[in-house]
């Protein structure tokens, strides 16, 4: 099984998944970007406040290809329990967000590109929260963590769950023991 867990910065993604290492024993856990020469591109592009949004974009496409071949496809072939932190609906919700302008349906052209070969998940866990929630949770201060942008991308990541029955919605305004055990819980009745 595939579980993806996904939401904003600053919504309790990795908190959450890290209270899921001590619920599923034996489970593979990933992240995007990895930890990957590739992870460490996105991460010094993303930090770079004038870096070219399709560079961005085109980054973490390449580290998300790699891997879905090293460790994602591998792993669900060996029947493992799969639980990542980030995967390509966060590319659909931010780079939907940061090309925009760009495209009539920038949600739709960045999924177009990842169509041909990605994996879905069979759960998406998304971590709702309010954008000044979030915002108060981090401080790195990246382009990606601006009120605007997030409403953006919240919006986007709302269509997504609307469109696609594998998202369940989690109320991440909770505290981080609550959000955790709704996530647990959903994963297990999900398997």
């Amino acid at each position: 099984m595939f579980v993806t867990v996904e939401g904003i910065d600053g919504a309790g993604k990795t908190t959450a998944v890290e209270a899921m290492h001590e619920e599923f024993d034996g489970a593979t856990f990933t992240r995007e970007p990895t930890a990957s020469w590739l992870g460490d591109a996105v991460e010094r592009s993303v930090s770079d406040d004038d870096s070219e949004p399709l560079t961005d974009l085109f980054l973490f496409t390449a580290d998300h290809a790699d891997h879905l071949n090293r460790v994602v496809r591998p792993c669900l072939e060996d029947d493992e329990l799969v639980i990542c932190d980030r995967y390509v609906d966060s590319r659909y919700a931010y780079q939907g967000a940061t090309l925009s302008d760009r495209f009539e349906d920038a949600v739709a052209w960045v999924r177009d590109v990842h169509e041909p070969w990605t994996v879905y998940p069979d759960l998406t866990l998304l971590l709702d929260v309010p954008v000044e929630t979030a915002l108060e949770r981090t401080n790195r201060g990246d382009k990606y963590e601006r009120a605007g942008f997030l409403r953006d991308v919240t919006a986007n990541y709302r269509r997504l769950a609307d469109e696609e029955e594998r998202f369940v919605v989690v109320d991440a305004s909770r505290d981080a023991d609550a959000v955790a055990k709704t996530c647990t819980e959903t994963v297990r009745s999900s398997m």
